[in-house]
């Protein structure tokens, strides 16, 4: 990466965002970062440098993410690269799923990164920069009880590609990027519950094989380096995504339909026993959730 570069790092307390944030700090770049879980943010922020620029704001607000963006340009005069990475993850059936908890997760998934893009675009187009969306492989690969993460990931794929060919006449470079299981907290969370374990045991080994936050870090950094208009983590995915087509044939199918009813029985049974919010949040999400819903009441 070249030094000096200014890259917005979004959902930059753990992770892929840390991860790449360190990886950014590293290599000369100038990290600036951007998530809802202020004292994880603030660990993180003093890791990459004196001073490192840290703001809790939550992307589903477009004017706080333009306020991001234009302290960022008072402090550094300029952004080069933004990574849309913020997002979360809803589980459940359709018709079982808590209504809040999935359309928090296209919020935060689809409207977090419209309003962190559009907030720096200016900047980005003076600059001539790059824009990287995290799209991951649920953009083409659906799996029963995640509807709204496949529907939130498949939009921001779509929004991804949209933005390459408007930006090109500007000289804004865009890539979007595919990855699989990647050792996060958002995967650990998944491990807690009984049917998420039930879809990934319908994967063969070699598909349930998880990167490191780390190696995803570094991939990243070579992308941003090399503007490219499609990352692959891990790089075998990119066959997959050529054969995207295949993978809702009845064939392919096949696993997940046997899966479903077991998924859905493990879901109602955690519904049952801890109730919607649940049963359709890992818990970091969850006490989002609930402090949103305590600062709500006391403002009304």
């Amino acid at each position: 990466m070249k030094p000096g570069l200014v890259v917005l790092i979004t959902g930059a307390a753990s992770g892929i965002g840390a991860a790449t944030a360190l990886e950014v700090f590293s290599q000369g770049g100038i990290p600036v970062l951007v998530d809802c879980d202020a004292q994880p943010l603030a660990q993180m922020a003093q890791q990459c440098g004196e001073g490192c620029l840290h703001f809790v704001a939550d992307v589903t607000d477009l004017s706080a993410m333009q306020e991001v963006v234009a302290h960022t340009l008072a402090v550094h005069q300029r952004i080069d690269v933004v990574f849309a990475n913020a997002g979360v993850a809803a589980f459940g059936p359709v018709a079982y799923v808590d209504p809040q908890a999935w359309q928090r997760c296209v919020e935060v998934n689809v409207v977090g990164v419209f309003n962190t893009v559009r907030s720096a675009l200016p900047a980005l187009m003076a600059q001539r920069g790059y824009v990287l969306i995290n799209a991951s492989v649920s953009s083409f690969a659906h799996p029963p009880a995640m509807s709204a993460y496949a529907a939130s990931k498949s939009a921001v794929e779509a929004m991804g590609n949209v933005l390459r060919l408007e930006l090109q006449a500007h000289h804004v470079g865009v890539g979007v990027m595919y990855a699989g299981w990647v050792s996060t907290p958002l995967v650990a969370e998944g491990a807690l519950h009984p049917g998420f374990v039930r879809l990934r045991a319908t994967m063969p080994a070699f598909l349930n094989k998880e990167t490191t936050a780390q190696d995803t870090a570094r991939v990243i950094v070579h992308a941003i380096s090399k503007r490219q208009r499609r990352i692959f983590i891990p790089g075998w995915l990119r066959f997959l995504f050529a054969l995207r087509a295949w993978l809702h044939l009845p064939f392919a199918e096949r696993a997940l339909v046997k899966a479903a009813p077991d998924v859905e029985k493990s879901y109602l049974e955690g519904l049952a026993s801890e109730g919607a919010l649940a049963s359709s949040f890992g818990p970091r999400e969850r006490e989002r959730t609930l402090a949103r819903q305590r600062q709500n009441k006391q403002a009304g």
